[in-house]
């Protein structure tokens, strides 16, 4: 039996933010089992530039189960950038709010594929957040 096509994760991202996560992951996992690379959106580059480099980055990327494109912020040029070059790419997908508990999901099940991925990057962002509270003593 053949193993299923591995996805490939492509990180659109203000500035550095993308490496910083990436590095971290890292940090805390060791080699990470997805082909995965950043494409850093800044204020003063032309979209059009950035277009051309993601889809070149989508080829390299697609191992044949395609691409899960993670952005920070819903509605920011990353996240458009990140909307239109999934228009252009049959095996892509896009979640904006990209977080440690999201990659921690996605890098512990590199298996899934590319809808499911998708589920567990949601669910996994999701459940990161919370409000925190310091413990209460116990009242006597």
């Amino acid at each position: 039996m053949n193993a299923p096509a591995r996805i490939g994760l492509l990180l659109v991202t203000h500035g550095k933010l993308g490496h910083f996560l990436l590095d971290t992951m890292t940090d805390m996992m060791g080699p990470l089992p997805l082909r995965t690379d950043v494409l850093e959106v800044r204020r003063v580059q032309a979209t059009d530039v950035l277009l051309l480099q993601g889809r070149r980055m989508l080829e390299r990327l697609d191992q044949g189960g395609g691409v899960l494109l993670l952005t920070d912020a819903f509605g920011s040029t990353p996240s458009n950038i990140a909307t239109r070059l999934a228009e252009d790419t049959p095996r892509a997908a896009v979640v904006a709010g990209i977080n440690l508990p999201m990659l921690v999901k996605i890098f512990n099940y590199p298996q899934l594929d590319l809808a499911a991925m998708t589920r567990a990057a949601v669910e996994g962002g999701q459940r990161g957040v919370m409000e925190c509270r310091p413990p209460h003593p116990e009242k006597e």
